[in-house]
């Protein structure tokens, strides 16, 4: 499993990178009717997610305390440009979180992803870390790069790349 899910991973960072690779800073913060989420966010939320998986992993928490409140779950997009929501930030933040998760990946055990997750309220929707890691590497990951491809035609650019 874990050789699958490093290269589902590898993949869907990819596809991430080529969906922005084109665009500004100012694009990156666009946000439209009826898709909040503009590409600055929904990287920001990835590199977040990474990092709590990566967590779960046994990885120590690596990113700067206001990227919680900026990118996690429940947070809003926004508007305005800053620091960390300008481009190459976010960029080299998924490559830095990526790298950080492959590593946590291929360091895994099968015995250590077959392991209950340690988080109670969570164990009822993922029995076990390898449960919580297939859905949040490939189902969640996916789910926002295909926001991001929606979200980048609703702001008048081209689609880029076919993500398989």
């Amino acid at each position: 499993m874990v050789p699958e899910l490093v290269s589902c991973l590898d993949r869907t960072v990819a596809f991430l990178r080529e969906q922005v690779a084109d665009l500004t800073d100012e694009e990156m913060i666009l946000q439209t009717a009826g898709i909040i989420n503009h590409a600055a966010w929904t990287l920001g939320h990835v590199v977040c997610s990474f990092q709590a998986v990566a967590g779960e992993l046994g990885v120590e928490a690596w990113l700067p305390e206001h990227w919680e409140s900026c990118f996690s779950y429940g947070s809003l997009p926004d508007p305005a440009l800053s620091e960390h929501s300008r481009k190459m930030v976010l960029m080299d933040a998924l490559e830095d979180a990526g790298r950080r998760l492959r590593a946590a990946l291929l360091r895994a055990e099968e015995r250590e992803l077959a392991e209950l997750l340690p988080d109670e309220k969570s164990r009822e929707v993922f029995p076990t870390k390898a449960h919580m890691l297939i859905q949040v590497v490939a189902g969640h990951t996916a789910y926002h790069a295909g926001q991001l491809a929606t979200w980048r035609r609703v702001i008048g650019r081209k689609p880029i790349g076919v993500f398989i």
